[in-house]
């Protein structure tokens, strides 16, 4: 985690490349789909996985939705899907966006097609059941590219309750974590006595 805040530097929303991109465009979703898409994400990205026939923007784009979530920190800080004034809004914005991209992508593939237009169906269901078709935010037209990161703006942590208290619970966790493995690597070369 400590690595991931280093390298993600404090500037608003930065981005990994400047100018023309290289990479595969991914369309926006918004702020309704991407509560529901969070809530399936597991089970299209466990399909993605195990797809067979698959192409290099598939690849890609897929990768691309990998590497988002594991900089939004896997989607454990409070709010970062809901809270559009979350420092990690954005960064799930792109994930979740690559992460249905890669679903509508799924709808074209023999071994896939089927699963993916019923997780489809229920998305869209839930959607309208919830209420949420029409919910936007200020992120919700942004398109993403695989070739640009986007990185937490962690300048505004400290003023984001919500993150702030899951980035401190999840540091002590990690502490503490240190300190147990510290301590058995410690019992375990230390000389038993014998009796």
């Amino acid at each position: 985690m400590l690595v991931l805040v280093t390298a993600g530097g404090t500037a608003a929303h930065q981005r990994t490349a400047d100018g023309p991109h290289t990479g595969i465009a991914v369309p926006e979703i918004s702020h309704g789909e991407m509560i529901m898409i969070a809530e399936y994400r597991s089970r299209i990205i466990d399909l993605a996985a195990r797809a067979v026939d698959t192409n290099e923007p598939f690849r890609r784009v897929l990768n691309f939705a990998e590497i988002q979530y594991a900089y939004c920190l896997w989607g454990r800080v409070l709010g970062s899907v809901t809270d559009e004034a979350s420092p990690f809004n954005e960064c799930a914005h792109a994930y979740l966006a690559a992460t249905k991209a890669v679903l509508l992508m799924m709808r074209t593939m023999k071994g896939e097609a089927e699963t993916a237009e019923a997780i489809v169906s229920e998305v869209d269901a839930g959607m309208v059941q919830r209420g949420l078709a029409l919910i936007t935010c200020e992120f919700s037209g942004e398109a993403f590219n695989t070739a640009d990161i986007i990185r937490p703006r962690w300048s505004a942590v400290p003023t984001h309750l919500a993150s702030l208290t899951t980035l401190v619970g999840l540091a002590g966790i990690s502490g503490l974590l240190v300190v147990g493995v510290l301590a058995m690597l410690r019992r375990a070369a230390t000389p038993q006595r014998q009796t």
